[in-house]
C-alpha cells in the first residue's frame, strides 16, 4: 500500500479525514490557552511497503501505515509536547491541552484561521508506487539476485530488498500558515557473500553490499541504476577477498568522492547544528565568521536538491527548505537553525527543523550536507601522496559532538604508494578530531559527487533520511588503525 499524491487543494487531504479549518483553529486555541509563546500542529499519514529475498526465496513482504498528530507548545526554551493517533476533534483537543501545560500565564493568544501556502516541488514523481503491483516489485528483486550470481562465480549468497514509502504531512501555525507536503521515498539494497582465495592463499569469506535511495518513484530505478546496484554490490564484495589491513600510523588520507561524505556529515555536520551551539556543546559555538578550514573548503546543507533522499519542500515547522551555506571559502557563516535556535540568535530559521514522526518534536537536523567542488584534479590529489591511504567506502562511525573526536570504520580502500593506488585494503579505523580534520583538508577535488545511498541520520533517538556528498579531498594527516596481514 502506498499513499497517492494529493491532487486537491492544499489542506483538503486531512479535511477529508475530518480535520477542518475550524477544528484546527480550535485545537491551536487550546494549545495556547495558557499563554504559550507559539505552537505548531503536525499531522502525518504515512505508508510503506517492503519486499525482501534471501536464498532464492521471498522471505518478507509487508506494509505499514501510521496516522496521527503532534502538538508542540513553546515557552521560551521550554517545550510541551503531546501526540494523538486519533484525529477526532476531542482527541486532538486533549493532546493540545496536555502540551499547553508547559505554560502558566493564563493569557490565551489569538489564533488565525489557517490559509494554505503553496510549496515548490523538489521531488516530482512520474511513476508513483501506489500504481505498482506487488508482483513487479518481486520480479525486480529476483532479477537483481540472478544478475548478481551471474556476475561472479565466487558469489555464494545474495540478499535483496526493495522498499518504498510515502507520507502526507500538514503543518499548521497560529499565524494562519498551513502547508501540506507529499514525501515519497524509494530504497533498494543488495548484499552479497563471496568465497575465494585470499592474498596469502587462504580461503576467505566476505560480505558487502550497495544500496540506492531517493525521494522518487519507480522511475528512479532505471536500467542504468539497476545495473550499478548489482555491479557495485558484487565488486565491493569480491574486492574484500584480496584486501589486507594496513600498518597503523598517522598519515595522509585521501577521501574518495561521494560515500566518504559520511565523515563530513558526522564529524563536521552535527557540530554545525544550531542546538549544539546554542547549548555551547559544539566546538564551533564561538567560531562564527572565523576561518575554520582551507579557503578551498565550502560546505552547504541543501534541502532543495532535486530528488535527493535528504530533500524537503518544507521543514517540519512549516518553513520552506533552502540552501544554507555553512562554511564559505573556509569561513564559518551559518549554523543549521530551527525556529527555537533562530530566535535565540535573532535570525531567520534555515528550514532545518525536522522530526522523525508526529510522535516527536522537531530539532535542527541536516538535509543534504555537501562539500562543494574545488580546483584540483582527483589524480593530482592521489599523486601528491607518497605514502597514505585512499578511502572508498565506510561502514559506520562514532562522534563525540562536544570535542569533535571521531572514529570511522573504512570498509574498502587502497594504499597509496609513490603517488599511485596499490594494495586493496579493508577494515580500517580512521581516528581523528572533526575540526582538526577540517582544518587539515589541503586539497579539494573538482569531482563533486552526491552519494545515492540510503543514508539515515540518528540524533536524540530520532532518525531522518539524509543525503551527503563531497569531491575527492586530501586530509594531510589522520590516525589510521590497522594491522598489516
Amino acid at each position: 500500500m502506498s499513499i497517492s499524491q494529493p491532487n486537491g487543494p492544499t489542506g483538503a487531504y486531512f479535511a477529508n479525514l475530518g480535520v477542518t479549518s475550524e477544528v484546527l483553529r480550535t485545537v491551536m486555541s487550546d494549545a495556547l490557552s495558557k499563554g504559550g509563546d507559539d505552537c505548531d500542529l503536525y499531522f502525518e499519514h504515512s505508508s510503506s511497503t517492503s519486499v525482501s529475498l534471501t536464498d532464492g526465496k521471498v522471505n518478507q513482504a509487508s506494509t505499514h501505515v501510521t496516522l496521527g498528530m503532534g502538538v508542540r507548545v513553546r515557552v521560551g526554551d521550554q517545550v510541551g509536547y503531546a501526540y494523538s493517533e486519533d484525529l477526532s476533534p476531542d482527541a486532538l483537543r486533549s493532546a493540545a491541552k496536555t502540551a499547553a501545560g508547559i505554560a502558566a500565564s493564563n493569557q490565551p493568544r489569538q489564533v488565525a484561521l489557517p490559509v494554505a501556502i503553496p510549496l515548490p516541488n523538489h521531488y516530482p514523481v512520474s511513476r508513483p508506487w501506489d500504481q505498482v503491483d506487488i508482483n513487479l516489485r518481486i520480479d525486480l528483486i529476483r532479477k537483481w539476485e540472478q544478475a548478481a550470481f551471474a556476475k561472479d562465480e565466487r558469489i555464494q549468497r545474495v540478499e535483496v530488498s526493495l522498499a518504498d514509502s510515502a507520507k502526507v504531512v500538514m503543518i499548521v501555525r497560529p499565524d494562519g500558515r498551513l502547508v501540506e507536503d507529499w514525501r515519497p521515498m524509494t530504497r533498494a539494497h543488495l548484499r552479497c557473500t563471496a568465497e575465494g582465495v585470499g592474498p596469502n592463499g587462504e580461503t576467505v569469506r566476505e560480505s558487502n553490499g550497495y544500496n540506492v535511495a531517493a525521494r522518487a518513484g519507480l522511475e528512479f530505478l532505471d536500467e542504468s541504476r539497476q545495473t550499478r546496484l548489482v555491479d557495485e554490490a558484487v565488486h565491493r564484495t569480491v574486492f574484500l577477498l584480496g584486501a589486507t589491513s594496513p600498518s597503523p600510523g598517522e598519515m595522509p588520507v585521501v577521501l574518495a568522492a561521494g560515500p566518504s561524505a559520511i565523515l563530513l556529515h558526522e564529524a563536521i555536520g552535527h557540530g554545525m547544528e544550531a542546538d549544539f551551539n546554542r547549548k555551547r556543546i559544539s566546538i564551533y559555538a564561538n567560531r562564527m565568521n572565523q576561518s575554520i578550514a582551507n579557503d578551498q573548503v565550502t560546505i552547504v546543507d541543501d534541502g532543495t536538491i532535486l530528488g535527493a533522499r535528504g530533500s524537503i519542500n518544507v521543514d517540519d515547522e512549516g518553513n520552506q527548505a533552502e540552501r544554507t551555506v555553512l562554511v564559505e571559502n573556509g569561513v564559518l557563516r551559518s549554523y543549521m537553525h530551527d525556529e527555537m535556535s533562530a530566535a535565540h540568535y535573532g535570525i531567520s530559521p534555515t528550514g532545518s527543523g525536522r522530526r522523525q514522526s508526529f510522535r516527536h518534536a522537531p530539532m535542527p537536523r541536516m538535509r543534504s550536507t555537501i562539500m562543494e567542488a574545488g580546483p584540483h584534479d582527483p589524480d593530482e590529489i592521489i599523486a601528491s601522496v607518497d605514502k597514505g591511504i585512499y578511502c572508498v567506502s565506510f561502514a559506520n562511525g562514532a562522534v563525540h559532538i562536544g570535542g569533535g573526536d571521531f572514529s570511522f570504520y573504512m570498509k574498502t580502500g587502497y594504499l597509496i604508494e609513490n603517488g599511485k593506488l596499490s594494495q586493496p585494503i579493508k577494515d580500517v579505523n580512521i581516528i581523528g578530531n572533526g575540526p582538526e580534520a577540517l582544518s587539515r583538508i589541503d586539497m579539494v577535488g573538482n569531482d563533486l559527487k552526491i552519494d545515492e545511498g540510503g543514508w539515515t541520520c540518528g540524533k536524540d533517538g530520532q532518525s531522518v533520511p539524509v543525503s551527503q556528498g563531497m569531491p575527492t579531498v586530501r586530509v594531510s594527516s589522520l590516525v589510521v588503525g590497522g594491522e598489516q596481514s
